[in-house]
């Protein structure tokens, strides 16, 4: 289907991906470099931290209901190829790091700001390192994406099919459990 698609013949792709799951390796890759331009885009370094993380979440989310099929795939690392590229390229799993090392930085940036508020863990804890706070962030995030897309947030909010409005509501939402809610 991908090569009719294409217009090219049924054996071409073969030629190029010596398995369907580079294949969809490759495809996926696409989705990474897409993503990760989005979030460069919507990102303004100038601004304080929060806000950057308010802005990645949501081009999260948003990318996750725009391109459902693509966001689905880029995180099946099951059925991704998980060795060394034959063209030198890393892992396609190791392509989440780069977006991840940048989350985990802007909520270390956020626990440094005056009067920010770091949510511990159990109490009398210390706050959690800041990977582990995004880590769970990015967790939160995806799970909004996904259950979303599953219908099952809409069932138990009892809202209508995805809007900006909602989407914010449930990013602030989980910015706010892990983060603490803004100073006002």
């Amino acid at each position: 289907e991908i090569a009719r698609r294409a217009g090219v013949s049924h054996g071409a792709p073969r030629r190029y991906f010596a398995t369907h799951h580079a294949l969809l390796s490759a495809i996926a890759r696409r989705g990474f470099e897409d993503l990760a331009a989005r979030f460069e885009t919507a990102v303004d370094p100038e601004t304080p931290p929060r806000a950057q993380l308010e802005r990645l979440a949501k081009t999260y989310v948003g990318y996750a209901l725009e391109c459902r099929g693509m966001f689905e795939l880029m995180f099946r690392h099951d059925l991704l190829d998980s060795a060394q590229q034959r063209d030198g390229r890393t892992q396609l799993r190791t392509s989440t790091l780069p977006l991840f090392e940048l989350l985990a930085t802007l909520v270390d940036r956020c626990g440094k700001e005056p009067g920010a508020v770091r949510r511990p863990g159990a109490p009398g804890d210390s706050a959690p390192p800041p990977t582990v706070t995004a880590a769970a962030l990015w967790a939160g995030l995806h799970g909004i994406a996904q259950l979303w897309t599953w219908g099952s947030l809409q069932l138990a909010l009892a809202t209508p099919p995805p809007g900006d409005e909602e989407r914010d509501r449930l990013v602030t939402a989980v910015l706010d459990a892990h983060l603490g809610p803004v100073a006002a």
